[in-house]
């Protein structure tokens, strides 16, 4: 940020906080080139080369690595690259990577700490069942422990298809739970307000305009 950008800052932040109440102050966080905001609350903002997300899949542990590294591929080729072209290529070759098995297994794995022991859970959730089935291998699971599971192919509920990482198969994981749970749900919102949908990422290409985005 040049100094009279800071100058005029520094100028506008002068003539709101004189107003405010005793006690409230707004105060510089920081200067970005682009910001990409899907809520209030949810957004990401780039200074540089750096990314700066908030509320986003990015962030969170208990999604697998494929959809955060999606995500942040499609964040740069929005935020740097000023391209949701290029964004809505990544998550195809992304979808077509997970269909076709072009993927690792460290990529699909969702990590998940237990609050408490196994036994003490009601719900079946995924991290709960994957834990079960590490304590029936024998293995020490209780109250704290990060649960690294992946879910495969099969019947049933997800929950009942959460395989411990250590039993778990590069073979045998479900790439419609991939695509549909992880990899879409982290992308969608963001290109959504692009003008692209569900539909063009996985069957046919779209054009979209950078007018609203860089305006």
């Amino acid at each position: 940020m040049n100094d009279e950008i800071k100058e005029n800052v520094d100028g506008f932040l002068d003539s709101i906080n004189q107003d405010l109440p005793e006690g409230m102050e707004l105060e510089f966080e920081g200067f970005y080139q682009r910001g990409f905001f899907v809520t209030k609350k949810r957004y990401a903002l780039i200074q540089d080369d750096t990314i700066v997300v908030k509320g986003l899949e990015l962030v969170r542990r208990d999604w697998a690595p494929v959809a955060k590294k999606t995500q942040g591929s499609v964040l740069k080729a929005i935020l740097k690259d000023a391209s949701p072209q290029k964004a809505a290529k990544i998550i195809k070759k992304v979808i077509q990577d997970i269909t076709e098995g072009n993927i690792s297994l460290e990529d699909l794995v969702i990590h998940t700490q237990l609050t408490k022991n196994p036994e003490e859970y009601v719900q079946k959730a995924p991290h709960v069942m994957a834990a079960k089935k590490a304590l029936k291998k024998g293995r020490n699971v209780g109250r704290g422990s990060i649960i690294r599971y992946v879910v495969v192919k099969g019947k049933g509920p997800i929950s009942k298809r959460a395989v411990p990482l250590e039993d778990a198969e590069i073979s045998n994981y479900d790439p419609s739970y991939y695509i549909e749970n992880q990899v879409l749900p982290a992308v969608l919102r963001i290109i959504d307000a692009l003008g692209y949908s569900k539909e063009d990422m996985i069957h046919k290409e779209k054009q979209s305009s950078l007018d609203a985005f860089l305006s």
